[in-house]
């Protein structure tokens, strides 16, 4: 079918502009100056089905610049999503609408991540065009085979972790991704060109992208730009040049459309200059009814691919959806007995790289890797492959030292299927990864990081690599799990834990020294409760005190709990590896395990938080400012995290 592209260009425009004044609030300018670029894009080249929007195999589409909300709205509406209609464009931006203002996954269908802080959805981007590979190199072209395609702006190739994904996707050739950037020369505060005079095509060439350069509202040329992109051998950023707010008399051009509405004359004022005498929110017919058209041009893709899925059969669907295998943690349970006999004592970061050595063989969509950091993080086990532009059927990724891009491309990953990635780098250096991360627990993903050396146990590298603020930072972070195991088997019980959650991310955060085994038995996953008491007191006995500790601090407190025992002081241990679990546990467990009588809780971290627990007549021994350089276990005296301290801290309260 041969599409008016101007026509329906216009509804793009007149859909944005008329639901942002509504609104008064919201991003127009984006909107009217790539609303050429994705009429071509969403009638002729995306391979998508409308009717049925969580196709495997369908091309994602990415809207990096999120505050171009509208454009994707928009689109949506126009191309027959059952989950959009006129109402849901008319109430944009306001309080329980699906269209927020910035698009945010699982709102509607046609979302395909949440974006809005820059630089995260191109980078994202790369993680969906390489989890398209992997799952390529182990299905085939049948079963998938399709592009993900990006639209950003001058503020996404800006951002630093633009950078590190580029890249990346360049090194490994991912050549199913297109970005096309908006490059209208705007900011917010002005022209680009007072902030930088980049050269991005060369940049992006110096990378190993393809690149090439059109008019954004010349439709031959965008046409022949995608046809080309498609067929290309690298990935391809496509500029296109816009005029920003186009249509709009006044503003266009200027950076008074990026983030205003336009208001009711300027809008008025280009229904006249582009010949749309339409009221608001209203289509004429054969624009809509072409757009609905659009929507349903690769049902027969779909068709076709679905017979190919039926005949690969529960394997790929199994697959595809991260179904976990029936019995995986058969192996990661023989490990927890082992340990527990064996009285194995080794750091929580080597008892990380024995879960995976036992969870990674039966796992296939397991892909994990590291910041450059893998000899230190442990995150590489024997058997697994390492992923090249030459052979994508692998499971290991070298991010190299990009730890920004890591995160963002773990979720790229995690949205698109078919993988279940983890990542590894230094607790400290999570900082780096801090948004990304957020953006997964925004979005409910299954997401693991691997975070070593969590602690002034790091010893002589000093307080630059002594994490101090973070492990309270990530505990105020909504729908994230913090685990700090103290032992070989509350490891593995956090690695079951993180591989089974679904809509949770998981952070486990591993010492650099040895630690011993704590734990005598393995029947239940107590991780799973959050903290439980991990030493009670003697038989008989009345409790007098409790002992909160995390990770590497739980042995201390055990230590201290015997000093006290030799003292007549009966104090029980309560080991707390998340306490995001534990929050969730009833006030009467709560209760049970931290008991009514004085409290201390020790762990080398900030003490901020820790006052949940032991209320405002306990005790904190932690971290009131930044680490040292020198030997661990001299550190731990120099800054009063020692058994004696612990002993005198309780004798105290009492």
């Amino acid at each position: 079918m041969k599409y008016n592209y101007k026509e329906m260009a216009n509804a793009i425009r007149f859909l944005s502009a008329d639901a942002i004044d509504k609104a008064n609030s919201g991003h127009p300018g984006m909107p009217l100056g790539m609303a050429d670029v994705a009429t071509v894009l969403f009638t002729k080249f995306i391979k998508i089905n409308s009717v049925h929007p969580e196709w495997f195999d369908r091309d994602r589409f990415v809207l990096s610049a999120g505050h171009g909300s509208m454009l994707l709205y928009s689109v949506l509406y126009l191309l027959g999503y059952e989950d959009i209609d006129i109402e849901d464009i008319k109430n944009f931006r306001q309080l329980g609408s699906k269209t927020a203002g910035h698009p945010e996954y699982g709102h509607l269908a046609g979302i395909d991540m949440t974006t809005g802080p820059l630089g995260q959805g191109i980078s994202s981007a790369v993680g969906m065009a390489l989890a398209e590979r992997i799952v390529n190199a182990k299905f085939g072209d049948e079963l998938c085979n399709h592009h993900t395609y990006v639209m950003c702006g001058d503020g996404c190739l800006m951002e630093g972790i633009s950078e590190e994904a580029a890249s990346l996707a360049g090194h490994l050739k991912l050549n199913k991704l297109i970005v096309l950037w908006d490059n209208n020369n705007i900011t917010i505060d002005g022209n680009v060109t007072a902030s930088s005079s980049t050269d991005q095509l060369k940049r992006f060439e110096a990378m190993g992208w393809n690149t090439m350069d059109i008019d954004g509202h010349n439709y031959k040329e965008i046409e022949k730009a995608l046809f080309e992109a498609q067929q290309s051998d690298k990935p391809v950023l496509i500029s296109c040049r816009t005029t920003i707010g186009f249509g709009a008399p006044m503003k266009c051009g200027t950076s008074k459309c990026h983030g205003s509405p336009l208001g009711e004359a300027e809008t008025e004022a280009m229904r006249h200059a582009l010949s749309w005498p339409y009221p608001p929110f209203e289509l004429p017919f054969e624009v809509l009814n072409a757009w609905r058209v659009a929507g349903k041009r690769s049902k027969a893709s779909y068709v076709a691919w679905n017979e190919f899925a039926k005949k690969a059969g529960d394997e790929f669907w199994s697959y595809i959806t991260d179904t976990l295998p029936e019995n995986w943690t058969a192996d990661l349970e023989k490990l927890k007995q082992t340990a527990i006999k064996e009285k194995t004592k080794v750091a929580t970061r080597k008892a990380s790289q024995m879960c995976l050595e036992q969870i990674v063989p039966h796992i296939r969509q397991i892909v994990g890797g590291s910041a450059d950091l893998a000899a230190s993080n442990l995150t590489f086990v024997n058997g697994m492959k390492t992923i090249t532009a030459q052979d994508y059927n692998g499971n290991n990724i070298m991010y190299g030292i990009r730890e920004h891009a890591m995160a963002a491309i773990m979720n790229g990953m995690a949205l698109h299927g078919g993988v279940i990635p983890y990542g590894g780098t230094f607790l400290v250096f999570s900082d780096y990864m801090r948004p990304a991360m957020r953006l997964a627990a925004l979005m409910g993903l299954r997401v693991i990081y691997v975070l070593t050396h969590d602690s002034i146990g790091v010893g002589e590298d000093g307080p630059t690599h002594q994490p101090i603020e973070h492990l309270a930072s990530y505990r105020a972070m909504p729908n994230i799990y913090t685990f700090r195991p103290c032992d070989v088997v509350e490891t593995a019980e956090a690695w079951e834990i993180a591989v089974t959650s679904e809509h949770t991310p998981s952070i486990l955060a591993l010492s650099r020294q040895n630690l011993p085994l704590l734990r005598t038995c393995a029947k239940e996953n107590l991780t799973l409760k959050g903290g439980y008491v991990i030493s009670d007191i003697a038989k008989g006995k009345k409790r007098q005190a409790t002992i909160i500790a995390t990770g590497s601090e739980v042995s201390l407190a055990v230590a201290a709990q015997e000093k006290l025992h030799q003292k007549g002081i009966e104090a029980a241990v309560v080991s707390m590896p998340c306490t995001e679990l534990f929050d969730k546990q009833s006030p009467q467990y709560q209760d049970k395990v931290l008991g009514k009588c004085p409290r201390v809780a020790v762990e080398t971290a900030s003490k901020f938080g820790w006052e949940k627990y032991v209320g405002l007549e306990g005790d904190i021994i932690g971290m009131d400012g930044f680490g040292a350089s020198g030997p661990a276990d001299k550190l731990y005296e120099h800054f009063g995290i020692t058994v004696d301290e612990i002993v005198e801290s309780v004798e105290n309260l009492l």
